[in-house]
């Protein structure tokens, strides 16, 4: 019985304090869990935050390294050091994937009419609905090859607006600046830049951006990738590694 209190309490009192107390000696104490074959208080909670490590890298889709991995594990009320979690994400041959790039697929050889360039390479916001940008790109799917329209927010980097569609047409960057201009409740003089592609070039988008008093911007590159999830799991480290939803919460908050 003394043993097994023992094997109880140990993660929370040492060993050698709780033997002493009851009285037995540590390598009795030892050779009972031996012969029962019990797992040590120390390897149980190694096994424990070995599974909720790996449980976070998962959920990341193994993108994330040890700093995101932290960073999500403190949002679980878990709390370990860099160096803990990398060695148990080397123990467990947990290697984050490279991030995908964009691929370039709109035309900007056209006379379509072309906005000047308002960012000026700045992409950086002091609150959410100063500047978004918009790209397209195409991804495989169980139904084949679709172009992906999408529009942030460069605040916080969160996907807004998106739209996909076996065509690149103008209807699919416009579909994407209708969902954002939707889910933030229809704001007035953002920015919204893209690339110079017919798409954002058009009669269509344009119209959209006269119409809601907004103020477009082009240049020949955007950025080079944006992840589909980006929202709820990918963590920043421009943000201190929160999620862009939870750093927009932090401005209302």
């Amino acid at each position: 019985m003394r043993f097994r209190f023992i094997q109880q309490h140990g993660q929370h009192l040492s060993v050698s304090f709780l033997c002493q107390a009851l009285a037995v000696s540590r390598s009795g104490y030892y050779q009972w869990r031996l012969k029962r074959g019990a797992t040590s208080p120390r390897r149980q909670a190694q096994q424990q935050r070995d599974r909720a490590i790996s449980k976070a890298f998962d959920d990341s889709k193994s993108r994330d390294g040890a700093r995101r991995i932290q960073a999500e594990l403190i949002d679980r009320g878990m709390c370990h050091d860099i160096k803990t979690i990398s060695d148990s994400m080397r123990r467990q041959r947990l290697t984050p994937k490279a991030a995908k790039k964009f691929k370039v697929t709109t035309d900007s050889n056209h006379k379509l009419p072309v906005a000047p360039n308002l960012l000026d390479r700045d992409f950086n916001a002091d609150a959410p609905n100063q500047k978004w940008a918009g790209d397209i790109t195409y991804l495989y799917t169980s139904e084949g090859w679709l172009y992906l329209a999408v529009m942030i927010d460069l605040y916080s980097r969160a996907v807004i607006g998106w739209s996909m569609s076996s065509r690149m047409t103008a209807d699919l960057a416009c579909d994407a600046l209708q969902m954002a201009l939707y889910r933030r409740s229809f704001p007035e003089d953002v920015i919204v830049h893209s690339d110079r592609g017919s798409q954002y070039c058009s009669g269509a988008y344009r119209g959209l951006i006269e119409q809601h008093k907004l103020q477009q911007s082009m240049s020949r590159a955007v950025f080079e990738y944006i992840e589909v999830d980006y929202n709820r799991k990918r963590r920043h480290s421009a943000l201190g590694y929160l999620s862009p939803e939870k750093y927009e919460m932090k401005l209302v908050a």
